[in-house]
């Protein structure tokens, strides 16, 4: 029976540290479940922990240990509390920015949203460049409603006499077919490979331009597809549990590749979309899944302009893409930090090496593989190398602590004014569609 008791109190103080680790973590996009009821859940049941353990008499009849246990389950409110705290006012401090530093910096943020009268009075302030439109956006909803949401935004935008609106979205056709339904669900490029050129090229164009009409008629004018990464080995992505290359991949074959994207961009550029590759510098030799864990290629330049590069030189060289580029170091270039907010590689390999002078974006600023590092520096870092939009997709949420960092360093002067220039040209070049 001692033992018993024991290993009861045991886990009494076990779970007393997760609530407390959860109330102080509770800002983590690992964390985004709990917001909302689960944070009410949390506070409620430290509370009941707490009138549980008084009853019990751990905090007069146990000496210290009882009361440092039931100190402990007070403790998690408070931790949600302070965490709450910060978050609103960061947020403020963002609300509260100069309209000229706002418009200047917000014009690099493409944010995922849960809100409509939150995210459009960012939109309205200049503090992004667009919106991120995904499952939970259509989730019970019609097309017309999403549609009607979209033109709203987009008339707010209008009315501040500001550009319109990039509304983005992950239409690739297959497993990462977010908005279908309602719209619809078009098998993955990869099914094409085998067809006969002509065939794959036909029925490239056509699924591009089923996606780039469906997304227009929302209002959606960015579609980050296609996917350029080479065919993994599944035996070297064991440790892929969400990117799942190796389903969206078109082709361990870079002429595959290069002929069903280019048809596919084709065919969603004559819709008015704007279409995005991805996910630069390849991650079909890569070991890990960046959404949780750093990531890096150790295979020689020479191999990778032969292989895996050859579909982005290639797309990017025939059409108006844009390149999305992944957190994953490429250890020939730059070993220290990945390619999303590597100079070496942004400015370096992409704009000078390969002449590229459009529009560069991140992957999900939200992902382990920055995110669970020093973000901040990331945001900095990125800015500076050349790129032109920072996606802050999956828990819009963090684009306070994003933005504030970009504004930080700005008041800092950490910010590259003529890099920023450039960056500012290419979005006023090419980036908006209406």
């Amino acid at each position: 029976m001692q033992i018993i008791k024991r290993i009861g109190i045991t886990l009494v103080w076990i779970a007393g540290l997760v609530f407390l680790f959860a109330g102080i973590n509770n800002n983590d996009p690992y964390l985004v479940p709990l917001r909302g009821t689960g944070n009410l859940l949390l506070v409620l049941a430290s509370v009941a922990a707490v009138v549980v353990l008084v009853r019990r008499g751990f905090w007069r009849g146990r000496g210290w240990m009882g009361r440092l246990l039931t100190v402990l389950w007070c403790l998690p409110p408070v931790a949600v509390l302070a965490a709450h705290g910060t978050f609103e006012f960061r947020k403020h401090r963002v609300l509260q920015t100069e309209p000229a530093l706002a418009r200047s910096l917000g014009q690099h943020f493409i944010v995922g949203y849960t809100s409509f009268d939150e995210v459009a009075r960012l939109a309205e302030k200049g503090l992004i460049a667009g919106v991120y439109v995904t499952r939970h956006n259509v989730a019970g909803r019609t097309a017309e409603a999403l549609k009607a949401e979209i033109a709203a935004l987009q008339a707010r935008r209008r009315s501040a006499g500001l550009p319109p609106l990039i509304v983005a979205a992950d239409q690739e056709g297959g497993i990462v077919s977010h908005l279908a339904p309602p719209l619809t669900r078009l098998p993955a490029l990869a099914t094409l490979a085998d067809l006969a050129p002509e065939q794959q090229r036909a029925k490239a164009e056509a699924f591009g331009r089923i996606h780039g009409q469906e997304l227009a008629s929302l209002g959606v004018n960015h579609n980050f597809a296609p996917v350029l990464d080479l065919r993994p080995d599944t035996a070297r992505n064991r440790l892929d549990f969400n990117t799942l290359i190796g389903q969206r991949a078109i082709s361990d074959d870079p002429a595959k590749v290069a002929a069903i994207a280019s048809a596919y961009i084709h065919g969603l550029e004559s819709a008015g979309v704007q279409a995005t590759v991805k996910h630069f510098p390849g991650l079909g030799r890569v070991r890990a899944d960046t959404h949780h864990f750093s990531a890096d290629l150790d295979t020689p330049l020479g191999e990778l302009e032969a292989t895996d590069w050859r579909p982005f030189r290639e797309v990017l060289s025939a059409s108006n893409a844009r390149l999305m580029v992944g957190h994953v170091a490429v250890d020939a270039v730059d070993p220290e930090r990945p390619a999303s907010h590597s100079k070496a590689v942004i400015d370096g390999l992409i704009r000078k090496q390969w002449s590229y002078q459009g529009i560069v974006m991140t992957d999900d600023l939200v992902m382990g593989a920055i995110y669970q590092h020093d973000v901040c520096t990331a945001v900095v870092e990125a800015l500076n190398a050349g790129v032109d939009l920072l996606l802050v997709a999956y828990d819009g949420a963090q684009f306070y602590r994003l933005f504030a960092c970009a504004s930080d360093a700005a008041g800092r002067n950490a910010l590259d004014s003529a890099i920023l220039h450039d960056s500012e040209t290419r979005l006023r070049r090419g980036l908006i569609v209406d």
